[in-house]
């Protein structure tokens, strides 16, 4: 069960930094070296091979070395010339003594958030920023009137822009200097993106071609190959938990900045390690996040991801590359890619024959890996049907919502009406029992006088009989 367990693909952290034991990453571009060790190494062969001349031992003739040494002369005057232009002189200036304008532009540099390009914009064509504004334009003028430069040297010229710019900013906190790299760097590579990217003078083009029919010849891959943890079959998959990986290392070709293209490396790594912990219930180590990485890289298939890569390494920061977080990502996707462009059969625990099979297309992925994105198709259709389901629910209790509400208001209103009604009522009843009451005293009181006149009646009789009585004739 452990043999099953074990991972098909390790790569220590030692395996991972520079080979001159620098403390920084190194990348297989640049031999297992980092940007800094590998550049130094690059310029101290060239200076060697210029002090001991062209050789002559490969049995070239005679004229052709001198063509050679002649050519790599022409390219060095011009070299010269464009180094002239930005710095005045054949080599760059000391750092020259800080005006107030500049002090008053540092200051207000450090006052920057991080990643606010837009408002590093709006400060740079302040006055007091005029003098890095024209460095920065000419710098950018120039290297678009030399474009036809081979990509090394354009390499070599951007990275001393970048040093020899570093000095103005050296009194700034390391943090907030990288910061001010970053936006120099993006201000500047975003102008010069359509002259260096996948240029002329270098083979990256049919380099991404290779990949690109590389990575489809290996579409059958599947994740138990590569050992990347996957959701068992008792897991409900609505979708392929690193799809949003796949998407991030995509974008990566829609960027022009190599800060840019660096933040979706370090965005789809940040995924690939969210799809693992959702896979597993173990922590992810590296091993699986190679794995995970490898098996993004498949899926995806980024469109010139190998121009994208040389494009970062020649003109991104060395800070960016050689440490941190994102030094880290970018590391391990180049082991990535070297490791699929030497894929066999012993990486992905399949004998030769099997692995043949697959590349020629004699085989297909195996029954589990295909009925695992049947389930997934299925489950995604059901997903879609309840989705659907309770978008018309909401809607129904929306309606609902709207009816009862109008209800509840058409029965307040009767209810205000009926109690006016009573109300009105009340004050009637109130009227016409004042009114009785006040009838029945008035009546009351007649009946009183009545019954006084009737009590004198009999007595008015009596006194008329006996008037009578004493009248004559009697």
């Amino acid at each position: 069960m452990a043999v099953e367990q074990q991972r098909g693909i390790r790569v220590t952290k030692a395996e991972l930094l520079c080979k001159d034991s620098c403390g920084y990453y190194g990348n297989p571009a640049w031999q297992g070296f980092c940007s800094k060790c590998w550049r130094e190494r690059t310029r101290k062969a060239e200076a060697d091979q210029q002090e001991t001349g062209p050789c002559n031992d490969a049995g070239f003739p005679l004229t052709f070395s001198k063509f050679e040494e002649k050519k790599n002369m022409e390219k060095g005057r011009r070299v010269n010339t464009m180094r002239r232009l930005f710095w005045g002189g054949p080599s760059p200036p000391k750092r020259p003594e800080s005006t107030e304008g500049e002090a008053a532009a540092l200051k207000a540099f450090q006052s920057l958030e991080p990643g606010d390009f837009t408002s590093f914009l709006k400060l740079l064509r302040k006055p007091s920023s005029q003098r890095l504004q024209s460095r920065c334009t000419a710098f950018v003028n120039t290297m678009e009137a030399y474009h036809g430069l081979p990509v090394q040297k354009q390499s070599d010229l951007v990275q001393d822009f970048y040093q020899n710019i570093a000095v103005n900013f050296s009194s700034l906190p390391e943090v907030q200097l990288s910061q001010m790299m970053e936006h120099l760097e993006k201000l500047i590579m975003t102008r010069l993106h359509k002259w260096v990217f996948c240029h002329d003078s270098c083979d990256d083009e049919v380099k991404d071609l290779a990949l690109q029919k590389r990575i489809r010849s290996l579409n059958w891959v599947t994740p138990e190959m590569l050992r990347v943890p996957f959701p068992d079959e008792k897991t409900e998959v609505f979708s392929d938990p690193f799809l949003p990986a796949i998407t991030a290392i995509i974008e990566m070709d829609a960027k022009r900045a190599p800060q840019d293209k660096l933040a979706c490396v370090s965005k789809c790594s940040q995924n690939v390690f969210k799809a693992l912990s959702t896979s597993n219930t173990e922590p992810a180590n590296a091993d699986d996040f190679l794995s995970g990485l490898i098996y993004v890289v498949l899926k995806a298939n980024p469109p010139r991801l190998f121009s994208n890569m040389q494009y970062v390494i020649r003109f991104g920061l060395p800070h960016s590359l050689m440490a941190g977080e994102s030094g880290y990502y970018f590391t391990n996707l180049s082991c990535a890619v070297a490791f699929i462009e030497k894929l066999d059969g012993p990486a992905l625990n399949l004998d030769q024959e099997e692995f043949e099979g697959y590349m020629q297309g004699r085989r297909g992925p195996s029954k589990r890996g295909s009925d695992r994105q049947k389930m997934a198709r299925e489950t995604q259709d059901k997903l879609q049907d309840l989705k659907d389901r309770q978008e018309k629910m909401d809607q129904g209790m929306k309606t609902f919502k709207e009816e009862l509400q109008q209800w509840v208001l058409s029965v307040q209103a009767e209810v205000n009406m009926v109690t006016a009604k009573s109300a009105l009522a009340q004050e009637e009843i109130k009227v016409q029992s004042e009114f009785l009451k006040s009838h029945a005293v008035s009546t009351v009181t007649k009946a009183d006088v009545n019954e006084d006149q009737s009590v004198l009646l009999p007595e008015d009789k009596e006194s008329n009989n006996n008037t009578c009585s004493t009248e004559p004739g009697f």
